[in-house]
């Protein structure tokens, strides 16, 4: 590899000189310079002129595949390390910022339960006017919907409401708590929807054919409940909140459910009356393996797993950043704590 290994020293080693320099030699700024200086120019050529924390490794002419990567990884450390300056600054977040982003929250979720309860209504009319077992699971993870809306609405006021003498390290762990009971609740509805379309496919009976005015309706609440969930899913997806973020999930899943419950109720009716509760048995499928991963992550936020490396090299420059007499850092841990990390630091001044 051109100019040996020099280049291949990750960006924090040998950043120990004196105290009243640290925040000059500490600088991203400073980094990046000496990072630059050191990169042969096939990897150069890569870099982007306007922006020169990015990098296209696809213009980067000769080098393996793991050089690439490894270039990749310092430069997606040096925009860590940006972040880290720009947050510190006099233009990073304010405590407006702070409460407008949860007040952006707050009606992501009201919007999101108000939604819910207007679709679920409209669904529960069009199972009837059907009869179709994919319409009724579409119907019935509405409900669920609702009842985990409610869930995740009860876990976000009583994360606002502390009582520090009860609770002194605070609720950061009911977060993650309320988002596994949703997505048990959603995995259960996996399992009834399951259960109705195969005793569906053992009684082996074709239901009545739907009038032109049942398949109106159906298209009507069907498509409509689509766009709504499509609208609200491109709007909560873009929070930074965690249970907002789980809304969008929630969200996305449903315009997937309504899709594959139309189409299912629609061709089991003009074609083969199978398709219908088989279309049903996918959907339960999708619903437990979905919401079985969610529960994983969130049960490995509560159990204080060791934060990724990425996390932790963020965290030592912003140490060194902190003040000109911290000289060294000697320990950095950082563990799952609800939703955040807890972090530990020793240093030397």
């Amino acid at each position: 590899m051109e100019g040996g290994q020099e280049e291949r020293v990750p960006l924090l080693e040998g950043w120990s000189g004196p105290a009243e320099n640290l925040g000059r030699r500490n600088s991203v700024n400073s980094m990046r310079g000496e990072f630059m200086a050191s990169l042969p120019e096939k990897v150069k050529q890569g870099v982007d002129p306007e922006n020169p924390y990015q990098i296209d490794v696809s213009r980067m002419k000769g080098l393996m595949d793991g050089e690439k990567e490894y270039y990749e990884k310092q430069f997606a450390t040096l925009r860590s390390f940006d972040e880290v300056d720009s947050l510190n600054s006099p233009n990073g977040y304010s405590n407006d910022q702070v409460l407008q982003e949860q007040a952006q929250s707050e009606f992501a979720m009201r919007i999101s339960n108000y939604a819910n309860i207007a679709l679920l209504a409209l669904k529960i009319y069009a199972t009837i006017r059907s009869g179709s077992i994919a319409i009724a699971a579409s119907t019935l993870d509405s409900l669920l919907d609702l009842m985990a809306g409610g869930i995740l609405w009860f876990t976000h006021l009583s994360m606002k409401n502390i009582n520090i003498y009860k609770y002194p390290i605070g609720k950061l762990r009911v977060q993650p708590v309320g988002i596994i009971i949703f997505a048990a609740i959603m995995a259960t509805l996996g399992f009834q929807v399951l259960v109705q379309a195969l005793e569906r496919l053992i009684e082996n009976e074709a239901p009545e054919k739907m009038s032109h005015a049942q398949l109106v309706w159906l298209y009507s609440i069907m498509l409509s409940a689509t766009v709504v969930k499509l609208a609200l899913w491109l709007y909560c997806r873009t929070s930074g909140n965690t249970i907002v973020r789980a809304y969008a999930k929630d969200h996305y899943f449903d315009v997937v459910t309504n899709v594959l419950g139309l189409a299912a109720a629609v061709l089991g009716d003009k074609f083969y009356w199978w398709i219908d509760p088989t279309g049903a048995i996918i959907l339960a499928i999708y619903t437990i393996s979905n919401w079985s991963g969610t529960v994983w992550e969130n049960a490995v936020s509560l159990v204080g797993q060791s934060a990724p490396p990425e996390v932790l090299q963020k965290l030592t420059y912003l140490v060194l950043r902190h003040d000109a007499q911290i000289k060294r850092v000697d320990t950095v841990r950082a563990y799952t704590f609800g939703v955040l990390y807890f972090v530990e630091i020793r240093f030397s001044n």
